[in-house]
């Protein structure tokens, strides 16, 4: 699995001028399923985000989780993660899983966030969405994990 992670004071994202998930701080995660993920990779990456250090301390260092400052979850797929530009200028998503796939990894992402988490929002899956984000830092992680 994919994952870009942003240290947000504030993030929501809209779908079709909707509002359809909105955290003040916390994590903005921004999801891609790979054809090879599976349900234990998805389950492994929230595992990850709850624990990653990367909220200061009171001497100003990245030494506290998510969970520990009692922040929130923004979960948003993003297939374009997976771009392969080497090719050519036009990005190929060939290393996207296929919709479905990438749809139920999502679900789970979600599912078992929102079972460990008490603060979960999250996009549309297949959705044109409108991410505003104000980044804390800034601090982005790109992750990558493998089964």
């Amino acid at each position: 699995m994919l994952a870009l992670i942003q240290r947000v004071s504030q993030a929501r994202v809209e779908v079709n001028g909707q509002v359809t998930g909105r955290i003040n701080q916390g994590l903005l995660v921004l999801v891609c399923a790979e054809p090879a993920d599976t349900d234990a990779l998805a389950d492994k990456l929230v595992a990850k985000l709850l624990k990653l250090r990367i909220f200061s301390d009171a001497q100003g260092k990245m030494n506290l989780s998510v969970a520990d400052v009692r922040g929130g979850l923004l979960i948003v797929s993003q297939f374009t993660l997976a771009a392969d530009v080497s090719g050519g200028n036009r990005p190929s998503f060939t290393g996207a899983a296929a919709a479905e796939l990438g749809r139920r990894l999502y679900e789970r992402v979600i599912a078992t966030a929102q079972a460990l988490h008490p603060v979960v929002a999250c996009g549309k899956f297949g959705a044109d969405m409108q991410v505003h984000l104000v980044n804390d830092g800034p601090v982005t992680i790109p992750m990558m994990l493998r089964g």
